[in-house]
């Protein structure tokens, strides 16, 4: 065993992220200059969150259905938080001109990092919550506060940094935007691993999680693209989405949220936040603000 499952279930899951890897760098798709199809990259994004879900089944059966409901949870957090990487995404590639081919390497690469990061991360948060037990108050609190900053920003792309709207194109390399996309996720990995700590402290839960996320995080990208400016309230869904999981951790001693509930509450908010963002359309001012990324 190590951290709270068998070698077996840690060489599997990584097989299974190594195969996933491989179709999507390979798919004739993504060698291809040619403009994507979105249709073809919502059918990639269904096959990756199928697969996670039959992990999740497989889990259920291998462990228990508490833990599978808690990969569920956690998956739809970290997919969930991971839009707000999609605004960063384009407003990086529109600065640099990057063409659709050499976007999918780009992101190929920043996702493989990714998971290194993630790791290191996800391992620290779970050693500080089992020795220090006050250290939950912290992680609550801190995720307050990116509750506030999401709703005051006045949309997602408040959590874009400067330096990254002020891009240059770049001459040949994609070194910088590799770098780019590495440091923006770890930006948005201090909000999410704690997010996902508040539902479940098993770390190959919390791990398995966010890599399944993040494997489908370029595909998403791409069929996203086109519609991300009309997700103008996406930042209300998200700060109310970090609230919850705040007062879930803030509460555990005193009040332990059934995971069925919680789940129910986190599709009731992005649900709400979806519709509400379809229906109001998208504002002028975001489309200016998409192209011109130095702005």
């Amino acid at each position: 065993m190590i951290a709270g499952a068998s070698w077996g279930w840690w060489i599997g899951f990584h097989l299974a992220v190594l195969v996933l890897l491989l179709v999507d760098a390979f798919l004739p798709a993504h060698r291809t200059d040619e403009p994507r199809s979105q249709a073809t990259a919502w059918i990639w994004t269904g096959v990756l969150v199928a697969a996670a879900m039959v992990f999740a089944v497989w889990i259920a059966i291998g462990q228990s259905q508490h833990h599978a409901l808690e990969f569920v949870a956690g998956y739809a957090i970290e997919t969930s938080l991971s839009v707000d990487n999609l605004f960063v995404f384009l407003v990086l590639f529109r600065g640099f001109r990057i063409s659709e081919k050499r976007q999918h390497t780009a992101l190929l690469w920043g996702v493989a990092g990714a998971i290194v990061l993630r790791a290191l991360f996800i391992a620290a948060g779970v050693t500080l919550i089992q020795r220090f037990d006050w250290i939950t108050w912290v992680f609550g609190l801190f995720l307050l506060y990116a509750a506030f900053r999401l709703m005051r920003g006045g949309s997602a792309h408040a959590a874009i940094p400067e330096w990254i709207r002020r891009l240059q194109p770049a001459k040949g390399s994609l070194l910088p935007v590799i770098l780019a996309v590495e440091f923006t996720d770890l930006l948005f990995a201090v909000d999410s691993i704690p997010a996902v700590l508040a539902i479940s402290h098993d770390p190959f839960v919390v791990y398995t999680s966010n890599i399944a996320a993040i494997l489908g995080l370029r595909s998403l990208y791409f069929a996203l693209a086109a519609l991300l400016d009309r997700l103008r309230y996406l930042h209300y869904g998200l700060g109310a989405l970090l609230a919850f999981v705040a007062f879930k951790m803030l509460a555990s001693h005193w009040l332990d949220v059934p995971i069925t509930i919680s789940l129910a509450i986190m599709g009731a908010i992005l649900a709400i936040c979806a519709v509400v963002s379809w229906f109001a359309g998208s504002k002028p001012a975001d489309s200016t603000t998409h192209n011109d990324p130095s702005s």
